[in-house]
């Protein structure tokens, strides 16, 4: 009919939470950390293709990212830490997409991941775009838990490891195993590490 509006295709969803969140404008009030927890532990890495009797999650993965960093850049303050943890935080609601397919999915993919990474960023009190050295350090960690988990639990060689990722320092890795673990065990472990990395930022700041 003449004048008759288009109705937009839906782009928010509701969370566990109640929140109601737009993907395309995501803000920080409607984020909650419990959603994020509860969504990662359920995001498979890997597409799934990984040993063991439960999925390797992305709260797994984001558990371990956050550990690394840790060693590698000792002293660095709590909010960098929670970064860390909070690095894939987006894929609560976008899911987890291997390089190959974000590599084939182009800009459009970055731009969403973009918008919810500063929400997210906001929600928790860090700054919308991280300092580029901190962004930096992040992603070295976050090539070494690659290594670690390919090797580990994905099914690759050491040396096909090493030409994708890179080999890591032995120190960086010692005493590492990687064991997936119940969605229920690693969403109350995330959830716990968030509140101590949050609480000691919000000391740092206060101090």
């Amino acid at each position: 009919m003449p004048g008759r509006r288009t109705p937009q295709p839906r782009a928010w969803q509701r969370m566990l939470s109640g929140r109601r969140l737009d993907l395309l404008d995501p803000t920080p009030v409607d984020i909650e950390v419990a959603d994020i927890a509860h969504g990662l532990a359920f995001v498979a890495r890997w597409n799934g293709q990984t040993r063991g009797d439960w999925p390797y999650s992305v709260a797994e993965h984001s558990l371990l990212v956050e550990e690394l960093f840790g060693r590698a850049n000792p002293g660095q303050p709590a909010r960098w830490r929670l970064a860390a943890l909070l690095h894939d935080a987006p894929e609560y609601v976008i899911g987890d997409m291997i390089s190959p397919v974000k590599a084939a999915v182009g800009p459009d993919y970055e731009r969403l991941d973009a918008r919810l990474a500063a929400a997210i960023h906001l929600r928790f009190g860090l700054p919308a775009t991280l300092p580029a050295a901190v962004k930096r350090a992040i992603k070295a960690a976050d090539r070494v838990s690659a290594w670690l988990e390919a090797t580990g639990i994905a099914g690759f060689s050491e040396a096909e490891a090493d030409r994708f990722f890179g080999r890591p320092r032995p120190e960086l890795v010692a005493g590492l195993q990687l064991d997936p673990r119940p969605p229920s065990e690693v969403r109350a472990d995330y959830l716990a590490r968030h509140a101590a990395l949050l609480a000691e930022a919000d000391a740092d700041r206060v101090a």
